[in-house]
């Protein structure tokens, strides 16, 4: 009589999968938790249905992972897998991969992987923000010249009328930033600092009240904007210079911006032309108009 007794090699890799995690005492859950392979996965493995799973090399390296996992020896059970895919496959062979996933847990995860994609944007976005605000800040110079070369020269061409005595000008001198790095320094008459720092762009400082003779002394004449009661004037220059001893009276302002010569002050004599008196020309005149010989 021949007997046909169950040997290792008539067991399918699946069965001899299941027996061994049967005899290790292990669930699915288990060898999902040590191979991080999904348990349905797992049971297409047990149960032989491998052509089920994303693709051949997953089904021959989820196999070899859980092989591992329960003690088996993993090059036997990846030929198994193998063999019993090339019984199910067509006639006409297929190119194979070269690579195969031994270990799962090695694969980065799809969140991982959308965790890597964003910090490559974020750090693009901080080199662009970077070079544009801090590498190159003068980029958009050319751009606040074209701006204001316009406005300065109708000024030019049709000169205002000096203001009359009766009627001076008046209001709050305030100084804004149309730029980043924008140094300046305002003091009084005695040379008392008012004021000595860095303006951000779209900063402002008002200049006090009651100040006494301010003057003002800046690097950037070019995007310094000035406006006196609420109304704007023209840039003290249309190019990147330092300035010195511009007076910010409301008065001088308008009359440096109008091409006239600076008032002297409500209630002081007129200065004789021989002798012109300090107290009487203000420091942007003197630095506007060379004295004559």
């Amino acid at each position: 009589m021949e007997t046909s007794e169950p040997t290792p090699q008539a067991l399918t890799a699946g069965k001899t999968l299941l027996k061994a995690r049967e005899e290790a005492g292990l669930s699915r859950a288990d060898i999902a938790t040590r191979t991080k392979v999904a348990e349905r996965h797992i049971i297409a493995i047990e149960e032989d249905r491998f052509e089920d799973l994303a693709a051949r090399t997953y089904a021959v390296g989820f196999s070899r992972a859980y092989a591992r996992s329960v003690g088996l020896d993993e090059r036997h059970i990846a030929e198994m897998v193998r063999a019993q895919l090339d019984a199910h496959e067509p006639v006409h062979t297929v190119t194979q991969l070269s690579y195969e996933p031994g270990d799962p847990a090695r694969v980065p995860s799809r969140g991982l992987a959308w965790m890597a994609g964003g910090a490559v944007v974020l750090i693009v976005g901080v080199v662009v923000y970077f070079w544009s605000s801090v590498f190159s800040p003068e980029g958009e110079l050319p751009s606040l010249l074209t701006a204001e070369t316009p406005s300065a020269a109708p000024s030019l061409a049709r000169p205002a009328p000096a203001p009359s005595a009766s009627v001076a000008p008046s209001g709050p001198v305030v100084l804004t930033a149309n730029a980043d790095q924008v140094w300046l320094r305002v003091s009084d008459g005695e040379g008392k600092t008012l004021l000595q720092r860095v303006l951000k762009r779209g900063e402002s400082w008002t200049v006090p009240a009651d100040a006494q003779n301010p003057q003002l002394r800046t690097a950037r004449a070019d995007v310094l904007g000035i406006t006196v009661g609420g109304k704007a004037i023209p840039a003290l220059s249309d190019k990147p210079e330092t300035l010195s001893g511009v007076s910010l009276k409301p008065a001088d302002l308008v009359a440096r911006a109008s091409g006239q010569p600076v008032p002297a002050p409500a209630g002081a004599p007129a200065p004789s032309p021989a002798a012109p008196s300090p107290a009487s020309v203000s420091p942007s005149a003197s630095q506007g108009t060379a004295p004559s010989a």
